[in-house]
C-alpha cells in the first residue's frame, strides 16, 4: 500500500515585505492520494503545487499539518527515509556518466550487488525502450530520451511513491503528446502511486485518475477529469480547465412569465424556461455571471437564423478538425467551437444559441450557484 495523506498542510514563508507579513505558499490543504492512483496537481504558476510536491519529497519543511505515507507520519523524516522517487523538470542527470551509470547510481549507494544492479537496469531499460542507449552520455540523447532515463532512474529503485515535477515542460508539443501516452502505459505496467505536477491542463486531463486544482495556495476542487470539466465548483476551476476556456457573461436573472438571464445595456436575454433551482431564484434581479463552454454555443451559417442573442463576428480560426469563432457584443466577448467552415463574414452580426442545460451560474464571490 502507498496511500499519501495531506492533513491541513500549510507552507509558510517569512516574507521580506514587512507590511505583508508571512506568506502562505500552501494554505491548509487536506487531500488523500489513494494507493496506485495517478493524481495530478494542476494550477497556474505560483499556486503552490510544486511546493506541495516538494513537501512530500522532504525537500521543503512542513509548516503546519501532517503528511503521511501508508499511515506513517513523514514530517520529520529525511528524504532518503521516505521511500519516494522524484523526476524533475530539468532531468537532473549526471552529465559525465553513461545512461547505465545514471540509472545504477542509486542502487550502488544502497550497496546492491553488481548482478542485481545489471538485472534491474536491463529490465527498466527494456520497459522504457532505451536499452540501445545504455552506454551513451546524456548530452548525446534527445530530450525525450533524457526524460526516459530520468524516469528510469526513479523506477529502478521501486519506491512506494513517484513524484513528477512538470517533467514534460521542456519538450516540444509532439514529444509531449508521445510522452503522455508513455506515462499512461508506464503507470499501468508498474501499478504504482504517482503524484504529478503540471500547469498544463491538457496533461492533467489526459493523465490523471483524479485532478486536484490549486490556486493561490488553496485547494479549489478534487475530482475526475470529466467531472471537473462538466461540474466545476467555482469560476476559477471552470475557467482553468478546458481549452479554449469557458466563456463568462454578466447579467441578471429576471422573471417575465419565464425565467431569463438578461443583460440590459445590449438588451439581450437567454430563456431559462419555467423552472430554475430554488438557490438561483434568490438571485433574481442581482448581478451574477453565467458560464458556457465554447462547444455548447451554436453558431449558424446563415445570419438570418434566429437565436438567443446577437453577437458580432470578430474573427475565426479553422483548426482543421474544428473552427473557433470569436464573437463580441458591447464589452462582452465569447468563443464558440463548431465544425470547420468558411461561411462566416467578419463584422457581421449573427444570432447564437446556448445549450441551456450546459449553462452554469456564478455568484459575486465566484462560487457556483447550484
Amino acid at each position: 500500500m502507498a496511500e499519501v495523506s495531506f492533513k491541513n498542510i500549510s507552507k509558510i514563508y517569512d516574507d521580506v515585505d514587512k507590511e505583508r507579513g508571512r506568506k502562505k505558499a500552501v494554505d491548509d490543504i487536506s487531500l488523500t492520494v489513494e494507493d496506485k492512483e495517478f493524481m495530478v496537481l494542476v494550477g497556474p504558476s505560483g499556486c503552490g503545487k510544486s511546493t506541495l510536491l516538494r513537501m512530500v519529497a522532504g525537500l521543503e519543511d512542513i509548516s503546519e499539518g501532517t503528511l503521511s505515507i501508508d499511515g506513517k507520519r513523514m514530517n520529520e523524516l529525511s528524504p532518503r527515509d521516505r521511500d519516494i522517487a522524484m523526476v524533475f523538470q530539468n532531468y537532473a542527470l549526471y552529465p559525465h556518466m553513461t545512461v547505465y551509470d545514471n540509472m545504477a547510481f542509486g542502487l550502488k549507494l544502497k550497496h546492491f550487488s553488481k548482478t542485481e544492479i545489471k538485472q534491474r537496469v536491463m529490465q527498466t531499460a527494456q520497459l522504457l525502450e532505451i536499452e540501445d542507449e545504455l552506454y551513451r552520455k546524456p548530452k548525446t540523447l534527445s530530450g525525450g530520451q533524457r526524460q526516459r532515463v530520468a524516469i528510469g532512474r526513479a523506477i529502478i529503485r521501486r519506491p512506494k511513491v513517484f513524484l513528477f515535477d512538470e517533467p514534460l515542460s521542456n519538450l516540444d508539443a509532439k514529444l509531449r503528446s508521445q510522452m503522455r501516452i508513455e506515462l499512461q502505459k508506464l503507470h499501468r505496467k508498474i501499478d504504482a502511486t504517482m503524484i504529478y505536477v503540471t500547469h498544463d491542463q491538457t496533461e492533467a486531463m489526459t493523465l490523471g485518475h483524479r485532478i486536484a486544482v490549486l490556486n493561490k495556495g488553496k485547494l479549489m476542487q478534487v475530482d475526475t477529469p470529466l467531472h471537473l470539466y462538466n461540474n466545476p465548483a467555482n469560476k476559477f476551476v471552470a475557467g482553468f480547465i478546458g481549452s479554449p476556456a469557458m466563456n463568462f457573461l454578466n447579467g441578471t436573472i429576471e422573471l417575465d412569465g419565464n425565467y431569463y438571464f438578461m443583460h440590459t445595456p445590449e438588451k439581450w436575454r437567454i430563456d431559462l424556461g419555467l423552472e430554475i433551482s430554488i438557490a438561483l431564484q434568490k438571485y433574481i434581479g442581482k448581478e451574477i455571471q453565467i458560464g458556457i463552454r465554447p462547444e455548447d454555443i451554436f453558431v449558424p451559417d446563415d445570419p438570418a437564423i434566429p437565436g438567443d442573442c446577437r453577437f458580432r463576428v470578430t474573427a475565426y480560426e479553422n483548426m482543421g478538425n474544428e473552427q473557433l469563432v470569436y464573437l463580441s457584443m458591447g464589452e462582452q466577448s465569447i468563443i464558440a467551437r463548431r465544425p470547420p467552415a468558411d461561411t462566416l463574414e467578419i463584422g457581421k452580426d449573427i444570432a447564437v444559441s446556448f445549450s441551456q442545460d450546459k449553462i452554469i451560474f456564478i455568484d459575486a464571490f465566484d462560487e457556483r450557484i447550484r
